[in-house]
């Protein structure tokens, strides 16, 4: 470490974490492992997704000078791999489908040496947390990214990880980390150990999420509609979790008291390949009104262009990013009360019970009522909310500061 021969780099360090965490004093044993953090987290896989993204996110800006992080996937490469690797990192992918590879990800961390391992989702948790607990790692992380497990659509293998998970919860890790207050509450009551856990909600980049006019204008022009024309959007891959049918009723609905509205559904598997949607489309008459636009590289401009965000999901969602993506766009959501959302939104929109469609197309309709202006001031609000309570930057500093203090206490 620089810091053994610069002195005043070590007093530098020395005050930072003082001031960081009011420490009185510090042994030379917990700043030199305040120096020299390296973190390994292990995630299920690099697919896009909610966690998937917020681990990147917060990679992206994860202090260099601070930490050296690696990452590990347990399936094999997801279609954000590159861009994990752009970060210049090491990125590894071991597929543990294959159980005779628990074995490889052991002499994986015996390679790397971390202080901590942070593993990400349920399978990276129970076998990461193994894994890292038999490679001699002290210090482990968990991170809680779903809420509830709906008997019915989880498959029994998650559900009997997650049973293994509470049983382990308190000996493996030192912390379990949520993004959300509804999923640790839930989780707490599944058997995992409540007095580990620490809420860390997902944060959104707001140079990046930001209301754009010339955007708005632009996906409008691509899709045939003026900017008068009310667009409600659901952006969501194919998942049971995200009720796209539950959508569609409650479009058909709107579309019957609004004939001008029109629908745009983003996400992978949401294209005219899909049979099943294009005939609850069919079924709702809503064939025309209708855009079915696939996986999108362009979200912030998505969001930009819509004049509402609604999420339909009926179970699993603990923190909903979509929701505050668009938020931060200025875009106003309305969603079913799964996870988060209704602690994301707060006043800045509309909620519904899970499950209640024509309690959503009401809510959808009601927001269309309002006038632009209104409706503008409204998004306004929403942006507001994001900055104040659920920031990028504000997301890193709650992590970093988290990695740092469960090594002193280490």
């Amino acid at each position: 470490n620089r810091s053994r021969n610069e002195p005043n780099l070590r007093e530098r360090i020395r005050a930072s974490v003082i001031e960081r965490f009011s420490l009185e004093s510090m042994t030379d044993k917990t700043l030199e492992a305040i120096e020299r953090i390296k973190i390994a987290f292990v995630i299920t896989g690099l697919n896009a997704g909610g966690a998937e993204v917020t681990l990147l996110k917060l990679l992206e800006r994860l202090d260099r000078k601070r930490f050296r992080p690696s990452v590990i996937s347990l399936s094999k490469d997801g279609d954000l791999k590159p861009k994990f690797e752009a970060l210049d990192l090491r990125v590894q992918s071991i597929n543990l489908k294959n159980p005779f590879n628990l074995f490889s990800l052991i002499v994986c961390l015996r390679r790397i040496k971390p202080d901590l391992v942070h593993t990400w989702m349920y399978h990276a948790d129970l076998l990461g947390g193994l894994a890292a607990y038999l490679a001699g790692v002290k210090t482990i992380a968990w991170c809680i990214r779903n809420s509830n497990l709906d008997q019915d659509k989880t498959k029994r293998s998650t559900r009997l990880v997650v049973k293994l998970c509470a049983l382990l919860s308190r000996r493996l890790p030192k912390t379990i980390v949520s993004c959300s207050e509804v999923a640790a509450a839930i989780h707490e009551n599944l058997g995992y150990d409540r007095s580990k856990t620490l809420i860390i909600p997902n944060g959104f980049d707001l140079e990046v999420f930001k209301p754009d006019p010339a955007a708005r204008s632009k996906i409008r022009r691509a899709l045939n509609i003026d900017d008068q024309t009310p667009l409600i959007g659901l952006i969501a891959r194919l998942d049971p979790q995200k009720n796209h049918e539950g959508f569609i009723k409650a479009a058909g609905i709107v579309a019957r008291s609004l004939d001008t509205a029109r629908f745009a559904l983003v996400g992978a598997g949401i294209d005219g390949d899909n049979k099943r949607l294009l005939e609850a489309i069919e079924e709702e008459n809503l064939t025309g009104k209708t855009y079915l636009l696939g996986r999108r590289e362009d979200i912030p401009e998505i969001c930009a262009a819509l004049d509402i965000l609604s999420s339909s999901s009926s179970y699993g969602e603990a923190f909903p990013n979509v929701l505050g993506e668009a938020m931060a766009c200025g875009t106003v959501c309305a969603a079913t009360n799964v996870g988060d959302s209704a602690r994301i939104i707060g006043d800045a929109g509309r909620i519904v019970e899970v499950g209640d469609m024509q309690g959503l197309s009401q809510a959808l309709l009601e927001l269309l009522s309002m006038s632009r202006d209104d409706r503008r001031a409204l998004g306004e609000r929403a942006r507001r909310r994001i900055a104040d309570n659920f920031e990028v930057g504000d997301m890193t500093k709650r992590y970093e500061s988290f990695y740092e203090a469960l090594l002193c206490a280490a």
